[in-house]
């Protein structure tokens, strides 16, 4: 029973990845078969099924059988989109997956979805900021992109009805434009705080804390550069401050030394 199940499990995947042979060989881009809509069903099966499961456990899941053409056509779509990935008959979610089957997260995945599929990023970008053109000519612009000329209009179909899932056309749908996503209550979007601007240092000589109003009154009497100041006038300023250097600090030179200040005439201009 065992070896029966893990041969009905090869056969989707076997199959899946024929079909997205055959879509390589006839274009040049990737593009999913199905729409948004129908690629998030099988992520959300997974996400069910707790977020890695068999094609079988999903067919199972959804009522559908894992070797039929419609499934493996599903399963392909949820890849193209980037929500699950695959191998050796395991389906397991992606990340974009598992964000895009939360409902406070599912705008924002849904948007990231539509652009993971290479044929409709390109196309964005392309017509970014301008008109869609109409429907042929959305089609020739697939094709310049890639896309065979029998799978051009079902692609250029397939294109708008993912891009009206995905919120693109929230402002008609003759222009491709992404949704505004706000921050989800899981992880909201918080705007980094702004540096609060340097406090510049006061000066020593004008810091209150660590200045005695004595030494503070004394520098405020100091006049300012290039003014006139006679000797006397100097003399009295350093007479002050010896009293206060006195009065304020601890002398531990010897007691019987003490600061004098006199004016005498300087001889060698006499």
């Amino acid at each position: 029973m065992a070896q029966t199940q893990a041969v009905l499990e090869s056969v989707p995947e076997k199959a899946q990845q024929g079909a997205e042979d055959k879509q390589r060989e006839q274009s040049s881009i990737a593009f999913p078969y199905l729409s948004l809509d129908d690629g998030i069903e099988i992520a959300r099966a997974v996400h069910e099924l707790g977020g890695e499961a068999t094609y079988e456990q999903i067919a199972g899941h959804l009522g559908s059988t894992p070797t039929s053409s419609a499934f493996r056509t599903r399963i392909s779509t949820a890849k193209v989109f980037g929500l699950i990935s695959t191998g050796q008959g395991v389906v397991t979610l992606t990340p974009l997956g598992s964000r895009i089957c939360d409902t406070q997260q599912e705008k924002g995945a849904r948007a990231e979805a539509f652009l993971t599929v290479p044929l409709y990023k390109a196309v964005y970008e392309k017509f970014k900021g301008a008109a869609l053109p109409p429907s042929s000519g959305m089609e020739t612009a697939i094709g310049s992109l890639g896309v065979p000329p029998k799978q051009r209009e079902r692609s250029r179909q397939i294109l708008q009805k993912s891009a009206q899932e995905a919120g693109f056309f929230q402002f008609g749908k003759d222009r491709l434009i992404p949704p505004t996503v706000k921050g989800s209550a899981s992880a909201p979007a918080v705007s980094p705080a702004e540096p609060e601007p340097e406090k510049k240092k006061k000066p020593r000589e004008d810091d209150d804390e660590d200045q005695h109003p004595f030494i503070k009154g004394l520098l405020t009497k100091l006049p300012k550069p290039d003014e006139e100041w006679s000797q006397e006038g100097r003399a009295k300023w350093l007479e002050t401050a010896a009293n206060i250097f006195d009065l304020l600090y601890k002398n531990s030179d010897d007691n019987n030394r003490v600061i004098s200040i006199r004016v005498e005439k300087d001889s060698a201009r006499q």
